[in-house]
């Protein structure tokens, strides 16, 4: 198991930990964003993280790695690579999460459900809803970074590489505003409700 000290090294080197001002997906302000697509530019970083998180998971059997599209496409076949199982991935198709091209939960198969950051865990909860539905058993979640404050509960054993806690505040209350920091930045893949 790879250290906090060397996670937070590879996080750092790969430019995902960001500094300033920003506007996240859920309204809220923050001094700090994990840009955790910039893991998979290279596969030195990929590699060794989701190495880390395999191994997490080695002893549950599982068949199958799936991943909500699009942050956790490539990690889903990155960490089925180092379980030597298959990997899917989950899409949205009109506003549902489901399984398309060809990708199918049989009833009994062993899935590990991945994602690079957990924040509120909505993406996991409607992938693991979809796993259930077909009749498959999640052996767990994974994700590289757990930014939940540990409040992250999806009814299956929960495996992150690191959590890492970040502050965030009602936009009313942020210190950054109050400080004339300017606007936020919105970085993230996902538009704002």
């Amino acid at each position: 198991m790879l250290t906090n000290e060397r996670v937070m090294e590879i996080l750092t080197e790969a430019g995902v930990l960001l500094e300033g001002h920003f506007l996240l997906t859920s309204g809220k302000h923050s001094n700090r964003y994990l840009q955790c697509a910039k893991i998979f530019r290279n596969t030195k970083y990929s590699e060794e993280l989701c190495a880390d998180l395999a191994e997490r998971f080695a002893d549950d059997g599982v068949e199958v790695v799936i991943g909500p599209a699009m942050g956790a496409v490539q990690m889903a076949y990155e960490v089925s690579r180092h379980l030597h199982c298959e990997n899917f991935f989950a899409e949205r198709e009109n506003g549902e999460m489901t399984l398309r091209r060809g990708f199918a939960v049989t009833p009994g198969m062993k899935c590990l459900i991945v994602e690079d950051v957990v924040t509120t865990g909505g993406s996991v909860k409607e992938v693991i809803k979809l796993v259930q539905e077909a009749g498959g058993i999640v052996v767990g979640v994974g994700s590289i970074v757990d930014r939940s404050n540990g409040k992250a509960d999806f009814g299956v054993p929960f495996k992150p590489v690191i959590q890492v806690n970040v502050e965030a505040w009602e936009p009313e209350n942020c210190p950054l505003c109050k400080a004339g920091a300017g606007a936020p930045v919105k970085p993230g893949s996902r538009k704002i409700k």
